[in-house]
């Protein structure tokens, strides 16, 4: 936390030599049942370099959560891919595939486009 003053950015400067800036901690989402999920399978071929990647998003819970569903989809696919920012993303177009084996998971699954 030694270059944390951009999160101070706004702040009063306070003459109190004890006073310590409180930071709020983010809380993260409690992940949610795969029942209780809907995720929706698509296709998205932006900024990728003409590659196709299936794309599953809507995802709601924790981080590692997100990357263990990543990592069970690329190992049962056979395929590489990434799971940051609430988003699976799988290389090829496996829309299909997904939607079957996230539903033989439990999750209420749908595909996009």
């Amino acid at each position: 936390m030694e270059n944390d003053w951009k999160q101070r950015l706004g702040v009063v400067y306070s003459t109190n030599p004890d006073f310590q800036y409180q930071t709020a901690a983010e809380e993260e989402a409690q992940t949610l049942p795969p029942s209780k999920q809907r995720l929706i399978v698509g296709i998205d071929r932006r900024n990728r370099g003409g590659k196709q990647v299936t794309l599953i998003s809507g995802f709601t819970g924790k981080a590692d959560d997100l990357k263990e569903l990543g990592r069970t989809l690329k190992t049962k696919l056979g395929v590489g891919g990434s799971a940051k920012d609430g988003e699976i993303t799988i290389q090829g177009d496996f829309r299909d595939k997904v939607v079957e084996i996230l539903k033989s998971l439990g999750y209420n699954a749908k595909r996009g486009n």
